[in-house]
């Protein structure tokens, strides 16, 4: 297992902790592999998480946004048969998976279908930072600066 040590970095630039803080994040999460996740792109502004949560109940799975940071968490249910396994391959163990979300991405929408959990995200921009045509009139400055003068 590889471990990166990022402490080089907050010695040498000031400001830039959260970013170093995401680098940290994200080495950490690569180290573990449990539940596998594809994370797709499904339009200009739109993307999906699809999560591999094989033998989960839609009520033993949380997901939780908080700021700009989304959790979903698995906790399966204590089981009180008594099981005789002869192989035990799904894994079937609690998780908790985080995704660092950009500035007005949000949740739409969460399903779940055939052991996938599907998480749809959309970047929804204020009318404020959404680029707008100014539209140009000819002909009413100058009038104006006509008219200025003669008064």
């Amino acid at each position: 297992m590889r471990t990166l040590d990022f402490s080089p970095l907050y010695r040498s630039v000031v400001g830039f902790d959260r970013l170093a803080g995401l680098l940290e994040t994200a080495a950490a999460d690569a180290a573990s592999g449990y539940p596998p996740y594809n994370i797709e792109r499904t339009g200009e502004n739109a993307y999906r998480i699809e999560i591999a949560v094989a033998g989960f109940r839609a009520d033993e799975l949380a997901i939780e946004v908080k700021e700009n940071l989304l959790t979903v968490q698995g906790r399966k249910t204590a089981n009180e048969e008594a099981r005789s396994f002869l192989h035990r391959g799904l894994a079937e163990r609690d998780f908790e998976r985080r995704f660092q979300l950009a500035d007005y991405v949000v949740v739409s929408e969460a399903a779940l279908a055939d052991g996938l959990l599907s998480v749809t995200l959309r970047r929804e921009l204020p009318e404020a930072l959404k680029p707008r045509q100014i539209q140009i009139t000819t002909g009413v400055s100058s009038t104006l600066i006509e008219g200025e003068q003669a008064a």
